[in-house]
């Protein structure tokens, strides 16, 4: 079932793409949920924003995909009006996608550490290690990204063999630290995480989804980790500001 449900979101994530409406018959439109605040409910929104999408020759690739019981989730790159980088996931009932949350953020240029946005390892491996994964990450989350114990980085990251892909930053715990210490200084947060709201895990990869603030604007941060004898050892992420209530088109909230 994992691999079927896998299989239509690729489908409906390619429908992008091709603006064709069967591609959104894996979303179940009496059920579905829409978190995205710009995106209308049900799968008569997705056809509508699919065919508006299709007219500007959009591309999409997906780099990862995971499956975590119910959940699938996926690491993709779009380019229509804008390159953009995105986490997408979807909450299966049965063999229909019933609720979708996403997070976008502009492509950038790779980093000092020559990383970008999306390359890096994509294998899903150590399957047995999942709930283990997921706890170590969501404690890392709570520990240094909430409570901001940034010195407590080293207990969490393998720094010998961390590969950070976030545009900002380099494959070093020290830049790292100075950098998250920085938007944090004198409790005035440039950039705050307040919230961790799931964990979404499969093998040595485990996804975030966080609730915060970035220049005082509320904001959703989305990590992706990959972990390799129970530290992590790379790292991925988008961050999003959320758009006023006044401008969504959806009531469910981003979270």
């Amino acid at each position: 079932m994992e691999e079927r449900r896998k299989q239509g979101i690729i489908a409906l994530l390619k429908g992008i793409e091709t603006g064709e409406p069967e591609s959104v018959a894996v979303v179940n439109e009496q059920q579905y949920i829409q978190h995205n605040p710009l995106t209308r409910e049900g799968d008569v929104g997705l056809a509508e924003l699919f065919a508006r999408l299709a007219k500007t020759n959009p591309r999409v690739s997906i780099i990862r995909i995971f499956a975590d019981g119910d959940f699938i989730f996926a690491h993709t790159e779009y380019d229509f009006s804008s390159e953009k980088i995105c986490f997408e996931v979807f909450r299966f009932d049965g063999d229909q996608a019933v609720e979708h949350w996403d997070n976008l953020q502009l492509k950038q240029p790779a980093n000092l550490s020559g990383h970008t946005m999306t390359d890096g390892e994509t294998r899903v491996q150590d399957k047995h290690l999942t709930e283990t994964n997921r706890q170590h990450v969501s404690d890392f989350i709570q520990t240094v990204m909430i409570n901001r114990q940034f010195n407590q980085l080293s207990s969490f990251i393998a720094p010998a063999k961390y590969i950070e892909h976030n545009p900002q930053l380099e494959d070093n715990l020290s830049v790292l630290e100075t950098h998250l210490a920085r938007q944090s200084d004198k409790g005035d947060a440039l950039t705050e995480y307040r919230q961790l709201h799931r964990t979404f895990a499969e093998g040595n990869f485990v996804l975030t989804q966080c609730e915060g603030q970035k220049l005082g604007y509320p904001t959703a941060f989305y990590d992706l980790f990959r972990l390799d004898n129970g530290k992590i050892v790379e790292h991925w992420d988008t961050t999003e500001t959320i758009p006023p209530r006044s401008d969504w088109v959806n009531q469910n909230g981003k979270f």
